[in-house]
């Protein structure tokens, strides 16, 4: 609920909110650039009574004398049939300057206040006012659930770099824009007279005097009223003796005979009156031209909030099918929670939506970051598709699930089934769907069915838990999915260099032209998308839809897309790619690593792989311009026949790109493996890491586990562990 009060507003009125926010926040540099360009002079302490005596004598017709926030004083006054308006020096009573506003000014203000379009802008305009403040309402409640809640509202973030960029822009701009917003929507109530009026004016109890010739600078209340408190005198109109001074203050005001200078009435200014001037003051940031900076400074925040939260909002809706007929989460039978990182679960969900739906259930689908049990009032049971990223970790959709799963004072009041989609051959296959059984166990969520699993997308599999799932249901429920390929384009081979033939390991480099992009497609974003070494390029081996992943060696800075491959026996990807000649294509697309990325900052960085595991690291050898520390530890067979990137090793280390370059050579005459070249580096390994250096682990299983329980050995004496550095983010792996 609160996730769909936050993204609403921020959809629909994104365009009007950032203009509303950008032309606040350059009006809310006006006053102070007034502030600054009011002379010293002119806010000097003097009477009322001695400034409209000068006033007066410079311009026989004045009308009216303002004093601003800032100290500027303004008269207007008549000359003839003509009317005027200056600046007033308080010294000399005169003009120094034209009082209008600038054209600028003029045509910021009324797209501030009305977009041009009167009292129906202004209308408008609080609509807006009102969308921004449900979402800094919503946000900030986010904000608080993803932090852990309000105690630890500021404490670091983890994630992808646009989700914690647009949690910091608005942990910053919150406070302003809960400010602007209200009181913009309060301005507007009082504009239309949709709130109460103060006490206003005050009554006329006494009769005045008749007479006209009383000089203002010898009334009494004129020379008692300082005019730096002075907010406006508006003087009579002449020859009619019945009008009558008019000055208000910052306490009040009040009416003064022109013909005895007695005051006839006074109102002090009321409660009512000071809130609504606050609030003005507050809004506008006259007579807080320091806080109208801040507050223009944090209405800055929005257009980058707003451009984070679309992107995010379109990621996030990127590989989703669209469901149709999806019910309501309070009308929901059945509820379908979807973990998926690349977007290929949300097609089995929606096959189970479709099938559950023809059965006559009401399904409700959504990703399992939206977990609230609260809001799933007539739901029989949930299940959860769950897949799994990288060592075990939750995908994209599902960050958050465990930590609200386990904040619930009860457990939930449905049953619960889970089903896991993974890879055999990776390490902790279905690890996220196995913690989700276990803290739901902790929980006292009772399961519906016990665990099951996917292996690599396998319509069989799947179609062989929904028999069992439709038995618990008492339906027959035929689950046939056909996998809807990833979009792929086609990329084109432009050089390739070969390795490895006298060890019997045929590895080789391959190097792919960028796909040109049509303006069209740039501007509808389905143009190559941005990447860097780390990520991973998905290709489709002929006669499969399930893609094969090879790390990025080259990032989009470099023109190209860069991969190693080894061939593996009986391999129908790894074989294709070595039979591919310059000139030849493969279908392909690039996926986010999100888990496998360079720290921010200048810690020194620790690169350590084997074999085609160079691929990334000399990625981000090549990307280190600015020469940060990077120490690499580089395993393989025999340096004559597979050291990958050899020349360019050399070349990096030489321009400072690389540190230093620690090799290991499993067929030579030394025959040693990469965690042998860590432990006899064993010092200055426990020195960097100590200090804060990430450490980035590239290659085979059995490789990552040895390095591992290399530095495992080599940390133990400073009271480290490989577990602690990853649950810090300082231990990231790129396994295969």
């Amino acid at each position: 609920m609160i996730r769909s009060l936050h993204r609403l507003p921020g959809l629909v009125a994104a365009v009007l909110i950032v203009v509303l926010a950008l032309s606040g926040a350059a009006l809310s540099v006006l006053p102070a650039v007034e502030v600054v360009a009011t002379p010293a002079h002119q806010k000097s302490d003097l009477s009322v009574a001695e400034l409209a005596a000068r006033v007066e004598a410079a311009y026989p017709g004045v009308e009216q004398i303002k004093r601003a926030p800032s100290g500027r004083i303004t008269a207007w006054y008549r000359e003839g049939e003509s009317a005027g308006a200056a600046i007033i020096d308080p010294a000399t009573g005169r003009g120094v300057a034209a009082a209008d506003k600038s054209a600028f000014e003029r045509w910021l203000t009324n797209l501030h206040r009305s977009l041009f379009l009167g009292d129906a802008g202004r209308f408008v305009a609080a609509a807006g006012a009102a969308a921004m403040l449900a979402l800094t309402v919503s946000g900030l409640l986010l904000a608080a659930r993803r932090t852990g809640g309000w105690r630890r509202f500021f404490s670091p973030l983890r994630g992808p770099f646009w989700g914690r960029l647009h949690v910091e822009i608005a942990r910053i701009s919150a406070a302003g824009l809960l400010l602007s917003s209200v009181t913009a929507l309060w301005m507007t109530a009082s504009t239309f007279g949709l709130l109460p009026e103060g006490p206003g004016a005050p009554p006329m109890t006494t009769s005045v005097s008749g007479r006209t010739d009383y000089p203002a600078a010898e009334m009494a209340v004129l020379r008692q009223t300082p005019a730096s408190g002075l907010r406006e005198l508006t003087f009579p109109y002449p020859g009619d003796a019945k009008d009558v001074f008019t000055l208000k203050t910052g306490e009040g005001q009040g009416y003064i005979d022109q013909g005895t200078g007695a005051l006839l009435a006074w109102a002090d200014l009321g409660v009512w009156d000071w809130v609504t001037e606050t609030i003005y003051m507050l809004h506008t940031g006259r007579g807080a031209a320091a806080l109208g900076i801040v507050l223009g400074f944090m209405a800055l925040g929005v257009p980058v909030m707003a451009g984070t939260g679309v992107f995010l909002w379109t990621i996030g809706r990127r590989g989703r099918p669209r469901i149709k007929a999806n019910a309501a989460p309070g009308q929901a039978d059945t509820v379908l929670l979807v973990g998926s990182e690349g977007g290929s679960t949300w097609g089995f969900a929606a096959t189970l939506h479709a099938a559950l739906t023809a059965a006559g259930q009401k399904v409700h689908v959504a990703p399992m970051s939206a977990f609230s049990p609260s809001c799933y009032s007539r739901a029989a049971r949930v299940v959860v598709l769950a897949a799994t990223y990288g060592d075990g970790a939750a995908p994209g959709s599902a960050k958050g699930f465990l930590d609200r799963l386990a904040s619930l004072p009860t457990s939930p009041g449905f049953p619960l089934a889970v089903v896991g989609f993974g890879d055999r051959q990776f390490r902790d296959f279905c690890g996220y769907a196995h913690n989700v059984v276990r803290a739901a166990e902790a929980k006292g969520w009772v399961q519906l069915l016990p665990l099951d699993v996917v292996d690599r997308q396998s319509p069989q599999d799947f179609a062989r838990w929904g028999h069992a799932f439709g038995r618990v249901l008492g339906i027959a429920l035929m689950l046939n999915h056909q996998p809807k390929p990833p979009r792929s384009r086609a990329f084109t081979l432009v050089s390739r260099r070969d390795y490895g033939a006298e060890v019997q390991a045929p590895t080789t480099i391959l190097r792919f032209a960028l796909p040109r992009a049509r303006l069209w497609q740039r501007l509808t974003r389905r143009g190559m998308p941005h990447f860097a070494a780390g990520d991973l390029l998905g290709i489709l081996p002929q006669g499969s839809t399930l893609p094969r992943f090879y790390s990025l060696a080259s990032g989009s800075r470099d023109g190209f897309i860069e991969i190693c491959v080894r061939k593996h026996p009986g391999g129908l990807c790894s074989g294709q790619l070595m039979d591919l000649l310059p000139g030849q294509a493969v279908d392909a697309f690039v996926r986010r690593n999100r888990e496998f990325r360079l720290g921010r900052g200048k810690t020194p960085v620790v690169l350590i792989g084997a074999g085609t595991g160079i691929g990334p690291l000399a990625g981000f050898a090549r990307a280190n311009r600015k020469g940060r520390a990077m120490h690499l530890y580089f395993g393989a067979r025999h340096p004559d026949s597979d050291l990958l990137y050899g020349e360019e090793l050399a070349r990096w280390q030489a321009e400072g790109r690389l540190a230093s370059v620690t090799t290991a050579f499993s067929r030579s005459a030394a025959r040693a493996y990469v965690q042998d070249a860590l432990r006899r580096d064993s010092t200055r390994l426990t020195r960097l890491i100590a200090e804060g250096a990430q450490v980035m682990v590239c290659g085979g299983r059995e490789m990552a586990t040895g390095v591992a329980c290399a530095l495992a050995d080599i940390l133990a004496p400073a009271g480290l562990t490989p577990e602690l550095l990853k649950a810090e983010g300082c231990y990231v792996e790129d396994v295969y």
